[in-house]
């Protein structure tokens, strides 16, 4: 098959999904092809609403389809304790927990000076501007939790954001070890992120 063929056109396409090679790509393609041809259009269409329809909350910067997410416009959510986590399926994770029902706070990635990522390409300043304009007002925020990855780029972040948060005057702390070192907050049992949030410690 040549490079302008469709078949490995879409399988080049399908095989940019994360966890997907060549081979699953292939079958993918071929299980396109045996389906009604509505199948195709409705995937692409979904696919093509989700980039036209989903932007980041005007205040946490969490993934919404309006200008505010659920959870920041809900008054039963507890606007003191803001949980800051790495990537917008943290806070599902965390949510699922039951066990935290104050606001989030989505950096969209951590501190890895090797991968090029620093503090200006996450979203800090927001986190900081957020903090500094509710100071003194009914949504005072007393605590940040500090909910990244345990592993070296989560543990640099969190040292970071702890050294500019102590300044304004919040509470920071830090999950609990009840997530096993090297376990992303997403693929975490709901057990231990509970007792995480429970028994978190104030860092530094």
């Amino acid at each position: 098959m040549s490079a302008a063929d469709p078949f490995r056109r879409a399988v080049q396409q399908l095989a940019r999904f994360p966890g997907v090679g060549e081979k699953t790509a292939t079958r993918y393609a071929y299980w396109l092809l045996r389906q009604q041809p509505d199948a195709a259009e409705n995937i692409a269409a979904a696919i093509l609403g989700l980039k036209a329809s989903v932007r980041e909350c005007a205040v946490c910067c969490d993934l919404s389809e309006r200008e505010l997410c659920l959870r920041c416009s809900d008054p039963a959510r507890d606007a003191s304790t803001v949980c800051v986590v790495e990537r917008p399926q943290d806070v599902r994770a965390i949510d699922g927990s039951n066990e935290f029902k104050g606001r989030y706070h989505v950096l969209h990635g951590a501190l890895s000076p090797l991968d090029g990522v620093g503090p200006n390409d996450l979203r800090i300043q927001a986190l900081l501007a957020r903090i500094s304009a509710v100071s003194g007002g009914l949504d005072t925020v007393k605590e940040c939790i500090l909910a990244m990855d345990p592993d070296v780029e989560g543990d640099a972040t969190s040292l970071y954001l702890a050294r500019l948060l102590r300044p304004l005057g919040v509470r920071v702390t830090r999950l609990a070890h009840g997530i096993a070192v090297g376990t992303e907050i997403e693929f975490a049992d709901r057990v231990s992120l509970a007792r995480a949030l429970e028994g978190r410690r104030d860092i530094g």
